[in-house]
């Protein structure tokens, strides 16, 4: 089996049995965070309705000059305080976290620091 094809179906494993124990409810939804190898995006999602109450992600308009010539980390870190910004606007102040399947590590950690940083409790 190809290298990248078997650590596709291990994080997917990982990421099928985080979600059989965290559910996101409207006080207190689902923070979930994709990485791409450019990107990164991070939503809050009640389970329970199926609806996203927030987003944001390092192509949302109103981040692209702040994460414009940042490394990974840095940007992932701005993203995750912004949507805390989000979100307690829109009054969520606590959240599950979801890493996906990744490892809590770089990129995943910095977004859930920025969130953490922004007022958002998990």
């Amino acid at each position: 089996m190809e290298k990248t094809k078997k650590k596709a179906l291990r994080r997917d494993k990982i990421r099928r049995r985080i979600r059989s124990t965290i559910r996101g409810t409207n006080s207190r939804p689902r923070l979930s965070v994709y990485k791409s190898n450019k990107h990164i995006y991070c939503q809050l999602i009640n389970d329970l309705d199926g609806h996203t109450l927030a987003s944001a992600s390092t192509l949302s308009n109103d981040l692209q000059d702040d994460v414009e010539g940042k490394t990974g980390v840095e940007q992932a870190q701005i993203v995750g305080a912004h949507l805390a910004k989000v979100a307690l606007d829109a009054g969520i102040k606590k959240a599950v976290f979801d890493r996906s399947g990744y490892r809590y590590h770089g990129r995943i950690k910095a977004a859930a620091d920025g969130a953490r940083e922004g007022g958002l409790e998990f």
